[in-house]
């Protein structure tokens, strides 16, 4: 198995058509001067040791050089040898709130990118735990699957907008089962659900949702986004602000965390209740309360000692370089002799 460690890199190799361009230019630049100074036939014939060919070749090893300068900057690495890994830790879904509620601004930036901040931090500070990702507003989808792969889940959680559910609304009912459906077959009791939501959803099926979760050994924790007191959700045009959501009647809506339904739900899943802030976020709390769930021993195929490659194009590309600069525009008389390169301007 091989990868590139840098791959924003290979946006070097996009000056390899400029290169192109700019030899094509001055090959045809050339030929016009040589061409205002007299015959073009008579001039080439007075300088007949002059050789498009060795120009042409010159400019194809720079371009190789070029090309291996940037590989190396990738630095390719392969995997020397699978390993299994035996890894021990948690199963944790982290159901996240992508209703438009969570563009309200009581946080900074806003309530969605707060929590993607926390979920980032909260991912760095795993230790073989296994997670996966679930989004919700009116539905909810499962975004990343149970995986020990943090940097995919990562990048995943990049892409993730108000605009990725289809349908609006909070429903943390609809959140909680699919969360709980995320765990497949397990009956541990190492598995945790993180909800991460400003909670403004009044329906008693949430609460049961969280009942059903509970009685089959899951525990949930909350994390409110936003504040009691609430805010205006912000209405975006082409990403502008374009004024504040509106009820039926013309009124601006306001957004409240809803505290005491998540506190309801995390005491039914015997999990904690935490706040966010913008100083602090409250992972301390949850992460300490997955702690005390019976660990789970599991095995991970993975590569491991991946060995940095990055030396072999350097050597390369110096190779090049030098054969480049000892080979001259100019046909040697030997190689005039051998008839290896025609004259040609």
């Amino acid at each position: 198995m091989f990868k590139f460690e840098h791959i924003l890199y290979f946006y070097g190799l996009l000056a390899i058509p400029l290169f192109l361009v700019l030899f094509i230019w001055q090959l045809v630049s050339r030929k016009r001067r040589l061409k205002k100074v007299g015959d073009f036939q008579l001039v080439n014939q007075l300088v007949p040791n002059s050789s498009k060919t060795k120009r042409i070749l010159k400019f194809c090893l720079f371009s190789l050089a070029f090309i291996s300068v940037v590989l190396a900057l990738c630095n390719l690495q392969t995997g020397s040898k699978m390993k299994e890994v035996k890894r021990e830790g948690a199963d944790i879904i982290v159901c996240l709130d992508v209703s438009r509620s969570m563009l309200t601004q009581d946080l900074t930036p806003n309530r969605l990118e707060r929590a993607k901040i926390a979920l980032e931090k909260m991912i760095d500070r795993l230790e073989g735990d296994r997670l996966g990702l679930v989004i919700f507003a009116g539905e909810a989808y499962v975004q990343v699957p149970i995986t020990t792969d943090y940097t995919a889940a990562k990048l995943f959680m990049s892409s993730i907008s108000t605009e990725i559910v289809p349908v609006q609304g909070t429903n943390l009912a609809a959140a909680l089962r699919k969360g709980t459906e995320s765990f497949a077959d397990d009956k541990g009791k190492n598995r945790a659900i993180v909800l991460i939501t400003d909670g403004e959803n009044h329906e008693e099926e949430a609460l049961e949702a969280a009942d059903e979760a509970a009685k089959a050994g899951i525990m949930i924790n909350t994390i409110g986004i936003g504040s009691v007191k609430g805010n205006p959700i912000p209405n975006f045009v082409n990403g502008r602000l374009a004024g504040y959501k509106l009820d039926k009647q013309g009124a601006t809506i306001i957004s409240k965390l809803n505290v005491d339904l998540l506190k309801e739900i995390a005491a039914k899943g015997n999990g904690a209740f935490v706040q966010a802030s913008n100083t602090d976020i409250g992972l301390n709390a949850v992460l300490d309360k997955i702690n005390e769930l019976d660990k789970k021993q599991f095995e991970s195929k993975m590569y491991t000692d991946y060995e940095d490659q990055f030396q072999w194009f350097v050597a390369l590309a110096l190779l090049l370089l030098v054969i480049e600069f000892i080979i001259s525009e100019r046909i040697s008389n030997w190689y005039k002799k051998l008839n290896l390169f025609g004259n040609a301007s």
